[in-house]
């Protein structure tokens, strides 16, 4: 079948791009996205790929600021021509899923996340807004959320990522997701016996990370060390906070996270996340995990064995966590054996086995509808 891939931007590598070049790997078609960084493609794992972006490319600086032009993603992904293309595979966070369709095609969304900021996150982005703002993002936003609904018929099959998220999207779309996680590059870490005394966080720093609470939390234990790597717009408020047993290093290359993964003695993690592949990669360093006990991380942690839960995203419920980590003992290949068990090559194996699936059934029942 001839295949096209859908994302709904590609600027920078993160969680969702290494897993849409896992994917292309395996379907190595072209992509439509609303925005790419021509630059940084030419560095990355879509080199020499296809790729088109929408009319939003357009726009002055759209790479950078494409957040901004948030009310035309709808209309920007709905301008894609697909019609010669039998199979469509779209990678969704955002909009991606909401490509126009033809009755000869088949379209699986591979849902990383229905629109957080539009659906779970709303009033956490909206209440920091000044009141003018804050009236444009409700507004913007509910139309975001009747056009999410309006489309949801152009989607044939989801997959989920995460159990987390197919129960969300049974929640907010009504229709039934098979989880396939996505792929942890387990074999760039290894797992070393002797550790360091530091805790570690890498993030970007936004709001839902709660990268503040973990650096408040260490304020409070000076005899212990933290070293935080990311940037984002709440670097300026963390750094008010972090007192000198903080560290933040700012945003940093894979080979120094790495480096920081495999000697920490912890890794800490207080979001509450679709999937969180840091969670994974931090175990296949040999890094057990304290993180909060919802979202995937409960998928991906073993309790008491490759880390350990906080309850409460408060400062009294880290620190006791913290506590009570720093009474225990946790076997780094231990650690890293639950890790590969999300490698990538099970999920190429994986995705591939469910598409072509899919696909049988598509043809079956199309056969079956001429007769």
């Amino acid at each position: 079948m001839k295949t096209a891939l859908i994302y709904d931007w590609l600027v920078t590598m993160g969680g969702g791009e290494k897993t849409l070049a896992a994917i292309h790997e395996v379907f190595p078609e072209p992509i439509y996205t609303l925005v790419k960084n021509q630059q940084w493609l030419e560095k990355g794992p879509f080199k020499g790929t296809e790729v088109h972006s929408s009319f939003l490319q357009k726009f002055p600086y759209a790479e950078r600021f494409y957040r901004y032009l948030l009310p035309f993603f709808p209309m920007a992904v709905e301008q894609f021509d697909l019609k010669g293309y039998d199979l469509l595979l779209s990678v969704s966070h955002a909009v991606a899923k909401g490509v126009l369709t033809q009755p000869h095609q088949l379209h699986i969304c591979y849902c990383l996340t229905p629109m957080r900021y539009a659906w779970d996150l709303t009033h956490s982005y909206v209440e920091p807004l000044p009141l003018l703002q804050k009236i444009l993002a409700r507004r913007t936003l509910h139309k975001m959320r009747n056009w999410d609904i309006a489309s949801l018929n152009r989607v044939d099959h989801f997959f989920a990522i995460s159990q987390y998220v197919a129960k969300r999207i049974a929640r907010i779309y009504g229709r039934e997701a098979e989880v396939i996680y996505p792929p942890v590059d387990t074999e760039r870490f290894i797992a070393h016996a002797k550790r360091e005394p530091y805790y570690l966080t890498v993030s970007r720093l936004v709001p839902y990370k709660k990268i503040d609470l973990i650096v408040e939390a260490f304020a409070q234990m000076p005899d212990k060390k933290l070293v935080v790597i990311g940037d984002g717009p709440e670097m300026k408020k963390i750094k008010e906070k972090a007192k000198s047993n903080v560290e933040l290093l700012g945003q940093q290359s894979e080979g120094v996270v790495r480096e920081y993964m495999q000697k920490a003695k912890g890794f800490i993690f207080a979001a509450e996340e679709d999937f969180g592949i840091v969670v994974l990669e931090a175990q296949a360093a040999g890094a057990p995990v304290i993180a909060f006990g919802r979202g995937a991380a409960l998928e991906t942690v073993e309790d008491q064995k490759t880390g350990i839960f906080f309850r409460e995203q408060t400062i009294a419920s880290l620190m006791g966590a913290v506590g009570r980590f720093e009474r225990m003992e946790f076997d780094p290949q231990v650690v890293r054996e639950n890790a590969l068990r999300f490698n990538k090559a099970r999920f190429q194996r994986e995705f591939k086995e469910k598409v072509e699936k899919k696909i049988e059934g598509f043809h079956e029942n199309r056969h079956f509808s001429r007769r």
